[in-house]
């Protein structure tokens, strides 16, 4: 999975993934001073990029061959600011439906405090249209 989703933007910023199932998805990465905003700390964008691609790698798992699915909502709250270190992030899913699904991911760091959660919305997609 990693080396699938290596080529963009994952990449750019190190993520690795370490379990993907269609009921979990875990990942790790490690953050420093080129994912700062000008405060010094972590950007926002960098932990809600984090939310939608553990969500959406967690329900394109899920959803299979029978389509594939694309992110229509990301809601991410930042709870604990950080600046450098290792950081993991889990998704599990809420719900999972014929048109739609929903994924809450959390994001912790190497004393397991809760750095940013967040949950996306993903629209299922199938090949005849349903």
């Amino acid at each position: 999975m990693t080396k699938w989703t290596g080529q963009g933007f994952d990449g750019v910023i190190g993520l690795r993934f370490t379990e993907v199932s269609g009921d979990r998805v875990r990942a790790q990465w490690t953050v420093g001073p080129a994912m700062h905003q000008p405060n010094g700390i972590v950007h926002g964008g960098v932990h809600c990029s984090v939310v939608e691609s553990l969500a959406s790698v967690a329900g394109a798992t899920w959803f299979g061959e029978r389509g594939r699915v694309v992110g229509v909502n990301n809601n991410t709250d930042f709870l604990r600011a950080v600046s450098t270190g290792k950081l993991f992030g889990e998704a599990t899913p809420i719900h999972r439906g014929r048109s739609q699904q929903l994924w809450q991911v959390y994001i912790t760091d190497e004393q397991e405090r809760t750095i940013a959660r967040g949950q996306v919305r993903l629209q299922n997609l199938t090949a005849t249209g349903d």
